[in-house]
Order: C-alpha cells, then structure tokens, then sequence
C-alpha cells in the first residue's frame, strides 16, 4: 500500500525541483524528505532518486510514479469535495490566507460573517505574502489564499488553481506634510525622482514592483528605508524621511504630519481569490469566498 504522504512529499520534489525546496515547501526539515524518499523507494522496490551533482533527480520511474502521485493527490482532494458536497453543509475546518492588509481589511467582515452563517465551520487564518500563499494552497496547506498583483505587473498563478477576482485597490503617495507636493490634489510617480524612497523588504513582490514601476518611468529609486507594515512605513513618513506609495485597503489611521496624494496615472493593485480548482465543489470555499466577496463590496 502506498502511503499518501510519502507521495506528497515526491510530488512536492517533482514540483519544486529539489530536496531543499521541497522541504521547505512542506515545511519540514531535509533529512526528513530524504527519510520518506528511502520509504517510498523500499515500498515500491524502485530507485525514484538519482544523484545529479550536488543535488538528485528523478528516475525514470521516479517520474512516472510523480506523475501518478500528482492524479492520485488531486482524487483525494475531489473526494473530500465530493463528501463536503453531498453533505451541503460547510462544516469542518477551512483554511486562509491573506497578505497583511488584506487580512486587516477583509478577514474581520468576512469572518464575522461565516461564524453568524455557518456556525460548524471552523476558520483558521494566517498572513502571508501572496507568493507563499499560493505555495500553500498548492500543496493543501491551505484553502483558500488572498493575493495581488498590480496592474503593471502579474503574478503568475500556476495551473491547477481557479482565481476570482475580488477588489481593485488603488493606491497614493504618502509623503510628509511639509513635502513640496503635499498640497497637490495629484501627483506622478516622476515627481519624486529626487526622493528617499521606503519601501516593502526586498524580495516581496511589491518591491519588486515598486522599483520595476519607477525604473519603467525613468528613476533609478533611492529606496532607504525597508518595513512590511504599513503603519511603520507611515510612521517613517511623518518623521520626514522619505516617500512611499501606500495601498488604501486596510490601511487604518494616518499619523500626524503625514499627507496622501493621489496618483494621476492610476497605480492599482488587483485583490483577488485563488483556490485549487479541484476542490470547487467544497461547500466551505463556497462560504468563504461568498464572505470575501461581501466584505470586498463594503471595503
């Protein structure tokens, strides 16, 4: 008999294309991919692994069994959306994810909303940046993620998963109110060639976003501070040190000493739902998405 988590974890290498990879997309430690490899290999009496440099590769048979591993996860997934289905209720437990001020904005409507309609369904939620989230959701970890892209730049969704959009979200400078522009009633990103720049970290889809957009427009930005939060971003703002573009959903109290401008040509960020598309029959993404889609409309 083979052991379906084991075949989670091959298929987690076949996908991810690593040992480490897979690892940390199962969030567990390498040694314990490798262990559930040597099972998986005793069990089906094949070698699935080869060693390919410094790192391994998939047998001939280790291909076809990740192949059949992927059909047979994905018929595990449809027969739990089978039984949810056939039941016609959303109970048990779902699982979301949203990046921050997603979460901030969305999740306290939304959930509300699923506690007072399906009392027997239990929520979990986490925050996530929207290229974690959608790992996640491939390998079951959750089901549901909120994610965005910005009008100027995608991300990409892989196959397997269905998206539906929920909001657009548009987006100001956030400058201090001592600022040159602050009394403007718009302004364009190049009008602040010559400013401090504080951004999203370095390798979160927004910077990378941030400086594609400036670069496309001409600046080389001269980003100096980094923090996740907006409410950090914003306080650094008020204390003069720089500029930042800042997104509306779920963006809370603006400090003192803080102004936001509008940008004249649109800067928008596209919120939107992504689920594996072979769990669409669950009752409880159901719910969920019809709570999202109620607290995007109020947003």
């Amino acid at each position: 008999m083979l052991n379906l988590e084991r075949l989670r974890t091959l298929d987690a290498l076949a996908r991810h294309g690593s040992v480490s990879a897979a690892a940390d997309g199962l969030h567990v430690t390498t040694s314990a991919v490798s262990q559930q490899m040597a099972k998986l290999e005793r069990e089906v009496g094949q070698q699935l692994l080869a060693r390919n440099g410094r790192g391994v590769r998939l047998t001939d048979a280790g291909r076809l069994l990740a192949d059949h591993a992927a059909r047979i996860l994905s018929q595990v997934e449809l027969a739990q959306s089978d039984i949810e289905a056939q039941r016609g209720q959303a109970v048990g437990e779902v699982r979301l994810g949203a990046f921050p001020t997603a979460a901030r904005g969305l999740f306290p409507t939304a959930l509300r909303a699923l506690r007072a309609d399906h009392p027997d369904l239990r929520v979990r939620t986490s925050e996530l940046e929207p290229e974690y989230a959608l790992r996640q959701v491939i390998r079951g970890d959750l089901d549901l993620a909120v994610a965005l892209d910005w009008s100027n730049k995608r991300l990409p969704v892989p196959g397997g998963l269905t998206r539906e959009p929920l909001l657009d979200d548009a987006a100001d400078v956030a400058m201090p109110a001592g600022h040159p522009l602050a009394d403007r009633a718009d302004v364009d990103l190049e009008d602040f060639a010559d400013d401090d720049w504080v951004s999203w970290p370095e390798g979160e889809f927004c910077y990378e976003w941030l400086v594609f957009t400036l670069r496309a427009r001409g600046i080389e930005p001269r980003i100096v501070h980094l923090a996740g939060e907006h409410h950090t971003q914003l306080a650094l703002i008020a204390a003069g040190l720089g500029v930042c573009v800042t997104p509306r959903l779920g963006r809370g109290p603006v400090p003192d000493g803080v102004r936001l401008v509008p940008v004249r040509q649109k800067v928008r960020r596209h919120i939107y739902a992504v689920w594996r598309t072979d769990a669409d029959r669950r009752p409880s993404i159901r719910a969920a998405l019809a709570a999202l889609r109620s607290a995007a409309a109020t947003a």
